[in-house]
């Protein structure tokens, strides 16, 4: 279906070249442009078939990175379990390490990578390294999150030359803005929910791209929508 696979091998030579994993954004929608009924309430949208290409896509990255609220609101474990592949390495965007310390992340195979802000808790650092996670600091952006341009720029030191972001809104906001998403892979379910849409704001201005390489594919009664941000570079 999506030519994720001849897109993913370019992911070494990306790295060399730009010096930072080349991204994958890939989440579910409603017909109404809904990721959510309600923030901090989790909604599934996506049908079997297009949750398998998910896991698909999971394994044929190096990590995949999702932000705190997405961990507090779902407890995703972020594994590859509808297919056969390999795990890919969590990592969660976490300013302040309020990661739960019963979070099923703990219990993945390939252990849990938080990236959090200089000033965070040295209490919670402690904590959330007895349980096994790696933590790693980062500076903060303007709206205090963690800049996902500082991350990206560290990963490949530590072996991640693919990423794949699932959300949840401000990251998803955040990678847009930045302009640090280099293909899309997005499910759109028929219906309609009313519920909580992507952050544009002020950054709207950011976010007017065409894109490139456009495929279309029917997954059950979900539209599965793939591309490349074109910026006119």
């Amino acid at each position: 279906m999506c030519p994720i696979e001849a897109w993913l091998a370019e992911a070494p030579d990306f790295c060399k070249r730009t010096g930072r994993p080349l991204v994958t954004l890939s989440y579910a929608q409603s017909l109404d442009g809904s990721l959510a009924a309600r923030r901090g309430e989790p909604l599934t949208l996506s049908g079997e078939g297009a949750m398998r290409m998910t896991h698909a896509l999971r394994a044929a990255h190096d990590a995949i990175l999702v932000g705190i609220g997405t961990v507090l609101a779902d407890d995703p474990r972020l594994t590859v379990r509808l297919v056969e592949g390999p795990q890919p390495q969590p990592i969660v965007l976490d300013s302040q390490l309020r990661m739960p310390l019963d979070s099923r992340l703990f219990e993945h195979p390939k252990g849990l990578w938080i990236a959090a802000g200089q000033n965070a808790s040295k209490e919670r650092k402690t904590a959330l390294c007895a349980k096994g996670a790696k933590i790693y600091e980062f500076p903060l952006d303007t709206d205090g999150r963690v800049d996902p341009i500082y991350l990206l720029k560290e990963l490949p030191a530590l072996g991640i030359h693919s990423l794949m972001v699932e959300g949840g809104t401000n990251v998803i906001a955040s990678f847009l803005h930045h302009g640090l998403v280099d293909q899309v892979v997005i499910t759109i379910a028929p219906r309609l929910v009313g519920g909580l849409h992507l952050e544009l704001q002020k950054r709207q201005e950011d976010w007017n791209f065409p894109l490139t390489d456009v495929g279309y594919a029917r997954l059950g009664e979900d539209l599965i929508v793939y591309g490349r941000p074109s910026r006119g570079e």
